[in-house]
């Protein structure tokens, strides 16, 4: 009855479940006192799940609770009368809340109703937290319903410890496994009878004296009575950490009986059963006792025994080999505690009973959480599943069994990156990359489905909810379970190698041994890397299958059945939707499977309905504390180990409750999470790239991102944010109004935020220092980092304290951590509050509902495939000091091309004076030997005396091989075309000398024909031995000349105008053929920006008011409205100043048509130096236009497109004139106009 009334004032009737729990309610972001005890359960789990280990200690404050509160202290009433003074200190005192006292809800029976009334998943959840917060965790449990013993083995799958302890070689070595399959020294403590010491609070000595593992009577919020913890069996680890200074040398597990042991005595049995060794707290015992009979079954046990004597004040003593008593009346805690490790260390020395917790709890003869018929079902159904890769090693499972997700994706990826850089001939490529991916998708549906992703589809397909989750956690269990002995054998393996190279790099060793040990160390990686095995990658195999399939039929076998291909998002969205994460960019091929993201997406809308979501997405380096973030703040469940981390970007829901989805504008919460950043594994300039297109991609899609980083320097993010900003302003198609908040980990200081004024202050500083550089880069009016990306350095910058209150494996989580965790939160959703209360407006609304998040991913992901040129960079500096270089190398590179052609003018004089019969390389190379060696001293200083210097010199050597291959190109490309030209005149000349001759033979041979075609009827065939007869004969003639090539302007013109401006852009601009109209446009102002001191609205009126008023209503809003801002800007340019542009673009095609008119190409041919002259001029005259009338500054795409104008008419031209000139010197065309 007493359990009934204390569920029923916990109002815990109903069964709790995970997702009752991980629901986002407006009392999670509450950090008041507790008013109700109704609040007790909801406020224990809460803290639980931000990993605050005072949420065994949660009290309520109301005065008329029935429970203990904390009083104001009790004063004498007004007409009490006086009293002496022994009778005021002496005498029984009743004070108002005495009766209450009586009634308090003991802490433990707070945990323990909840773990009674939850389901299995939600038991899981809380002991692994529990274990987390370095609590000791319940073994063995009585039921309070059917007073059942039971073993909640199942709660124990998912926790892993680790510790170092010494091999017999005497090497430290690090061991992780998970808990329930280590065999360990287990050393059993209860009690019989009662005892005055506390023996939960002597074991917490043994195990951690700062922290209270093991609840006692000195704990906050204890009281007298408790009614769940009799009879439970409590398991904690001791886990050293290598230091000489440590209680135990191994890891050891304590369990603690809670209660008389002689009133639970199936406990005490199992205990002693399976302990290694047993520790009795005795009180004073007579012989007639029953306890002392258990004493003396102890006693004749081989097992050794230490009795703590309650009525004793020696020190120990060993009575009998392996028997000790220690006493405990009159002596302080810290000499029993050392006296009790001294004596279990000795006893751990000899040779022990080993436990092992599954093996015990399986053998026990009480009931088993996992006998339930669901777990089973789902337990038999993982192990069917991995009995299929016993005899396949762990780093060719993904090879073997999940083809469709390894080269073949990796390679269909960078295809589908190379359709975004196409070169050369642009349809040709283009088909040539489609084809290819084509035959990857067919080489892929070839692959097909391996019988282990059948049986993994087919489970999905067929469990019920309950099993399909019991299926999950079993397959996740038991693939952690296979791979972490491997996985931790793999990097003792790497570390052992890696001391190995840096002894031999100590030595100076450069030898083939060296390189040999370093080619195992990159061995070792791919084997580690490819030995990361768990559910993700089979989803992601299922995700590669949809795609495969997808475009080629409707159908796919599975189990021997047809199922229909809509199967697989199906499932993907169940598994969304009930809290799995879903992989959003694949961390192995850094790619989004769009049209998988899309079908699961839609079906998730499908099911859900059109919500509205906000996404919060988290960017840090690696190994900052991302994932742990994010559990402590949702619940999620990300991988957290540092040998484990997380790869790729995952997306996960989480439901608010209806009182939550009331106060915001959502109803979820998009938790994205990331791969940490600059990898060191992974270091080197595709990194790079990878990274910046992470970043950019995680920070576009998220309407809020936390910024990770590690301690107070947020340099290392500075760069990126820098890459992130300026990636922004080039994509102006995407809409997007991103918020961020930085998050400093690991700061001990209280009082950092305060003391942090100044950094705060200069990170705004360079936060918008690199903003303005990127928009002056960008041609774009932005001011500050917040014209970009929203932020506030008042509110936007949060300290958390070290995760760690010590220093691991036995530290427990700092509570601090939690509050700044819980702050954070409030952080978050405050700011949904304050913007969803700037306007009753839709457009005012943070978040997003499902349908536009799905298109925003669409949106993002080509933006960022589009974009190539940014990523490659560090930060934007390095963007701009690179601008700067491709700017001089375009002089260098026309100082060689100006020297060449005035070379070929005196060559081609000389040439047609009769006076050059062949042009030697020697001269060529004197003629530009000059000019070269000048060019490369240029370059040289420009590189060794830049202030840019640093950041120039990993530029250095890859420009100056392109100067050096341009110059040999020149050469060699000039003698070639001379060699022919000459060779081809001369040809011509000798048909000219033997003219008559040609002409009688070919008359010769052509009566012949005829005589032998007189008889032909047919004057096709006629004609068909005519043309073979003349062709044999133009051979003849021709044999050994090099006919002068065909020529391909267009491929120059994209090539040279490439070389000191983005690739990209001139390519953009190209496919856009907005070039073509650029004379006759009826408004330049997209194209043209105006400076800053002439920039001025006319209309004052109208800035004063409507502008600042939208400004201060929703700064997002009015910086990405561009169509206002056109209209706006517009009316600063006058038509006066239209026709100015319009009439200097059209002075400049036109004296760049004369230009092209005056080339020689007719008589010496093409030259592709034309174009570069041309693009020279073009963009002096630009400049002089712009020095004249300095309100004016033409924007990139302007100049592009101008100078793609004049190159089409240039291109037309050289072509034409080029066939003539070939006509005119090639000799079979010679011969063919004969």
């Amino acid at each position: 009855m007493e359990i009934k009334d204390l569920l029923m004032r916990l109002q815990l009737q109903d069964k709790l479940t995970m997702k009752d729990f991980l629901q986002m309610s407006c009392s999670s972001l509450l950090q008041l006192q507790l008013q109700t005890e109704k609040d007790l359960p909801y406020a224990f789990l809460q803290r639980l799940l931000m990993m605050d280990y005072r949420s065994r200690y949660v009290t309520v404050t109301e005065e008329n609770s029935n429970t203990c509160s904390e009083r104001s202290i009790d004063k004498p009433r007004i007409n009490d009368a006086p009293t002496s003074v022994h009778n005021a200190l002496f005498g029984k005192t009743v004070c108002d809340g005495e009766s209450n006292t009586k009634n308090c809800i003991h802490p433990m029976d707070v945990q323990m109703a909840v773990f009674h009334c939850a389901d299995d998943f939600l038991k899981q959840y809380m002991v692994t937290k529990l274990s987390l917060c370095q609590y000791a965790l319940p073994l063995l449990v009585i039921n309070p319903t059917t007073q059942e013993i039971e073993c909640p083995l199942w709660t124990f799958r998912q926790i892993t410890k680790s510790w170092k302890s010494p091999e017999d070689s005497g090497e430290m070595t690090t061991k992780a496994m998970p808990i329930y399959k280590a065999a360990l020294p287990m050393v059993s403590v209860f009690k019989l009878g009662s005892v005055s010491t506390s023996k939960s609070l002597l074991l917490n000595g043994l195990i951690n004296q700062r922290h209270n593992t093991f609840f006692h009577r000195d704990c906050p919020g204890n009281s007298q009575k408790r009614l769940l913890m009799d009879g439970v069996v409590e398991i904690a680890w001791y886990c050293p950490s290598g230091k000489d200074t440590e209680n135990f040398r191994d890891c050891v597990a304590f369990c603690n009986l809670h209660g008389d042991a002689e009133e639970n005595e199936l406990q005490r049995m199992f205990l002693t059963k399976f302990a290694s060794v047993n520790v009795v707290f005795l009180p004073n015992l007579s012989q007639d006792d029953k306890a002392f009979d258990v004493v003396v079954k102890l006693f004749s046990s081989s097992k050794p025994l230490i009795c703590l004597l309650d009525d004793d004040d020696s020190a120990v003593t060993e009575v009998s080999e392996g028997k000790y008593k220690i006493g405990l009346k009159n002596r302080n805690r810290f000499d029993i505690t050392e006296n009790l490790t001294k004596v279990i260390k000795e006893s751990l020395s000899k040779p022990y009973q080993a436990f092992n917790l599954e093996d015990a709890l399986q053998n026990s003869d009480f009931k088993v959480d996992e006998d339930n018929e669901d777990c089973k079902k789902g337990k038999a159904c993982a192990l069917d599943l991995l009995e299929q890769l016993k005899e396949t090693k762990l780093f060719k499972i993904k090879e073997k069994f999940l083809p469709c997700q390894g080269k073949l994706w990796q390679d269909w990826s960078q295809k589908n990156k190379d359709l975004y850089r196409l070169h050369g001939d642009i349809e040709k490529h283009k088909s040539r990359i489609e084809q290819d991916m084509r035959i990857i998708r067919k080489e892929q549906r070839i692959c097909g489905l391996s019988d282990l992703m059948e049986s993994f589809i087919d489970n999905l397909a067929t469990l019920d909810s309950n099993q399909k989750t019991y299926f999950l956690k079993w397959l996740g269990i038991l693939m952690d379970d296979r791979s972490s002995v491997t996985l931790l054998d793999l990097q003792h393996k790497y570390g052992e190698k890696w001391s190995t190279v840096l002894s031999l790099k100590k030595e100076h060793c450069i030898s083939e041994k060296l390189e040999m040990i370093e080619q195992e160390l990159d061995n070792i990686l791919e084997q580690i890397n490819a030995a990361m095995f768990g559910i993700e990658h089979f989803l992601r195999e299922v995700g590669q299958i949809y795609e495969a399939w997808k475009d080629h039929k409707d159908q796919i076998m599975i189990k021997g059945e047809m199922r229909n291909i809509s199967l697989l998002p199906q499932l993907a969205a169940e598994l969304m939707i009930s809290g799995y994460p879903l992989e959003l960019m694949d961390g192995d091929a850094a790619h989004v499977p769009l049209n998988w993201i899309d079908a699961v997406l839609n079906e998730v809308i499908k099911r859900l309905g059109d919500k509205r979501i906000f996404v919060l997405s988290v960017l840090g380096v690696q190994s900052t504390g991302k994932s742990t973030m994010l559990n402590a703040m949702f619940g999620l469940q990300f991988a957290v180990s540092a040998g484990r981390c997380t790869r790729g970007a995952f997306m996960q829901l989480v439901e608010l409750s209806e009182d939550m989805k009331m106060q915001q504008s959502f109803d979820y919460v998009l938790v994205v999470d990331t791969e940490g950043l600059r990898a060191l594994e992974l270091a080197g300039k595709e990194t790079l790239h990878h990274d910046n297109e992470l970043a950019t991609f995680v920070i576009g899609l998220g309407d809020m991102t936390l910024i990770n980083i590690f301690g107070e320097n947020p340099s290392e993010m500075q760069d990126i944010l820098q890459i992130v900003v300026q990636a922004f302003l080039r994509m102006k198609k995407v809409k997007l109004s991103p918020r961020c908040v930085f998050v400093h980990q690991n700061v001990g200081d209280i009082t950092a935020s305060e003391k942090n004024m100044e950094v705060k202050r200069h990170l705004q500083e360079k936060l918008d220092k690199m903003t303005q550089l990127a928009a002056t880069e960008e041609e774009c009016d932005m001011k500050s980092f917040s014209d970009v990306i929203t932020f506030d350095i008042t509110r936007d910058v949060k300290y958390f304290a070290q995760l760690w209150e010590g220093s691991p494996p036995m530290a427990p989580p700092n509570p601090c951590y939690s509050e700044n965790t819980q702050d954070l939160k409030q952080t978050i959703f405050s700011n949904t509050e304050i913007s969803g209360h700037l306007s009753q407006s839709k457009s005012f609304q943070r978040g997003q509902k499902l349908p536009h998040f799905k298109t925003r991913i669409h949106d993002l992901w080509n933006a960022l495939l589009n974009e190539n040129f940014v990523f490659s960079f560090k930060n934007t500096l390095e963007i701009s000091i690179y601008r700067q270089l491709e700017t001089e190398y375009g002089k260098w590179t026309w100082t060689l091309r100006r020297a060449m052609l005035m070379t070929e003018n005196k060559l081609h004089n000389r040439i047609e004076n009769g006076m050059l019969d062949m042009v030697p390389e020697t001269f060529l190379v004197e003629e530009l030997k000059e000019p070269y060696e000048q060019v490369k001293k240029n370059m040289i200083e420009y590189f060794e005396e830049s202030q840019d210097k640093e950041v120039l010199v990993q530029w250095k050597e890859r420009f100056l091989c392109k100067i050096n291959e341009l110059h040999d190109d020149l050469l060699r490309g000039t003698k070639r075309k001379f060699d022919i030209v000459i060779q081809q005149r001369e040809a011509c000349k000798k048909v000219d000398e033997k003219r008559s001759q040609y002409e009688n033979e070919l008359f010769n041979k052509s009566k012949e024909l005829a005589l032998k075609l007189k008889d032909m009827s047919n004057e096709e065939e006629s004609k068909k031995e005519f043309d073979s007869l003349w062709t044999v004969w133009v051979s003849e003639l021709t044999q050994g000349m090099t006919p002068i090539k065909s020529i391909t302007v267009g491929e120059d013109i994209l090539r040279i105008l490439s070389e000191d401006n983005e690739r990209g852009l001139v390519h953009k601009q190209k496919d856009s053929a907005e070039y073509r109209n650029i004379l006759c446009i009826r408004d330049y102002s997209t194209y043209i920006s105006l400076r800053e001191h002439y920039f001025c609205v006319r209309d004052e009126q109208m800035e004063t008011s409507s502008i600042k008023q939208e400004t201060k209503m929703s700064k997002d809003v009015t910086k990405n409205n561009n169509t206002e801002n056109n209209e706006m800007f517009s009316k600063s340019l006058t038509s006066e100043d239209q026709d100015k542009i319009r009439t200097v673009m059209k002075d400049i095609a036109r004296e760049m048509e004369e230009y092209i008119k005056e080339q020689p190409v007719l008589t010496i041919g093409y030259n592709d130096s034309y174009i570069q002259k041309i693009k020279n001029v073009v963009k002096q005259k630009v400049k002089k236009f712009e020095s004249e009338h300095q309100k004016f500054h033409f924007k990139k795409e302007l100049i592009i497109n101008l100078l793609l104008y004049v190159c089409e008419i240039a291109e037309r031209k050289f072509t034409e004139l080029h066939v003539e000139f070939k006509e005119k010197n090639d000799v079979k065309s010679y011969l063919f106009k004969m």
